[in-house]
């Protein structure tokens, strides 16, 4: 299966693209970025230089995703949606010259498998979104968010657990602590404050 990237499209020639991969138009793909098997990166995506993309993400239009950012196989970002990767961004320094790749650290926003970020969301570096997690449309992470959490808001906050299929979970009755996914019936153990699938 090969790669399919759109004319427009900027790949630098030593980013990696997996096999099944397609590149939309007026992407950009920076220098030793690595992307896996069958992703999707939309119209106007950006990766940054090194970012590691696992198999079958898909990057929606506009999305930003700013080095050294880690994304996991099957991770979904929105449209727009961003993933900083700056501590205390400034232009210059505190003499008032432009600042430089050297004059700041980058720091990294992970995204673990399956998780999902919404359109307009914005991921503040140094954070981690769980696997199998769900960021809501135009929430602002600015701490980890554990694994299957379902977060919003602007900080973003905890709201609910979702399962595999990305829809809500529903409480058991008469099982505290107990989670059941009202589509595939997936149950789901929450115990301080994490939240697993049923052994």
């Amino acid at each position: 299966m090969s790669t399919r990237i759109q004319p427009t499209a900027q790949v630098d020639e030593t980013a990696a693209i997996g096999a099944g991969t397609t590149v939309w138009d007026l992407a950009q793909i920076r220098e030793d970025a690595r992307l896996g098997a069958g992703c999707i990166v939309g119209r106007g995506a950006y990766v940054g230089p090194g970012v590691r993309i696992g198999d079958n993400v898909k990057l929606q239009n506009h999305a930003l995703v700013y080095e050294p950012a880690v994304l996991g196989d099957g991770v979904f970002v929105g449209p727009a949606a961003v993933l900083t990767n700056d501590h205390f961004p400034r232009s210059v320094d505190p003499n008032g010259r432009l600042k430089r790749g050297g004059d700041w650290e980058a720091v990294a926003v992970v995204v673990a498998e399956g998780a999902s970020l919404g359109a307009r969301s914005v991921c503040v570096a140094p954070v981690r979104v769980g696997r199998w997690a769900l960021v809501a449309a135009g929430a602002v992470v600015t701490r980890d968010v554990p694994d299957f959490a379902l977060v919003a808001g602007v900080p973003a906050r905890r709201i609910g657990w979702v399962g595999r299929a990305g829809v809500r979970l529903v409480e058991r009755e008469r099982e505290p602590g107990g989670w059941e996914c009202p589509e595939t019936g997936e149950l789901y153990e929450e115990k301080a404050g994490e939240l697993a699938p049923r052994a």
